[in-house]
């Protein structure tokens, strides 16, 4: 699990651990919760749910990018748990998230489930928490392009407050 906000490298180091896999002699696939999504739902509406959850439990490590980014359907919620349940304690899963998992209730829009999910997937899990500011952000900020994070209001105040004293 590489947890983090977007930018820090959690895709990044989920593919290096993908490449290192592959190296190692081992079947890696790579995809988006997105395009997960979208296999899932599609196949599941042809009648061909059971060959295409067959073909994902298959790679030794499945890499799912970008979970949490937007929030699954219940059917979509479903699916996930159904192929994590295929995938249990037979294959590795990399995922990558910006959420932070008390968060994973909103995600899958059941708290009951995500907890269900979150038994499974941290059962033999290492999680990475990274921090940082996204390194695709960070040459603009050098450049001035960014400016400084926006301050609340009450350090505003403070600051103006101290000023007149």
């Amino acid at each position: 699990m590489l947890l983090g906000p977007p930018g820090v490298g959690k895709t990044h180091l989920a593919i290096a651990l993908g490449f290192k896999a592959v190296e190692a002699g081992h079947s890696v696939l790579f995809l988006t919760l997105e395009s997960l999504m979208g296999r899932l739902v599609r196949t599941r509406h042809e009648n061909r749910l059971d060959r295409t959850l067959q073909q994902l439990a298959y790679p030794r490590v499945l890499i799912l990018a970008q979970l949490g980014y937007l929030p699954l359907t219940r059917e979509e919620a479903s699916l996930f748990f159904g192929l994590l349940v295929r995938r249990y304690e037979r294959a590795s899963l990399i995922v990558t998230s910006n959420k932070s998992f008390v968060d994973w209730g909103e995600v899958f829009n059941d708290q009951t489930l995500a907890t269900a999910i979150l038994d499974r997937l941290l059962h033999h899990a290492t999680t990475v928490n990274i921090k940082g500011d996204s390194y695709r952000l960070r040459e603009k900020k050098k450049a001035g392009l960014l400016g400084r994070k926006a301050k609340a209001p009450a350090e505003v105040e403070e600051e103006e407050v101290g000023a007149e004293a």
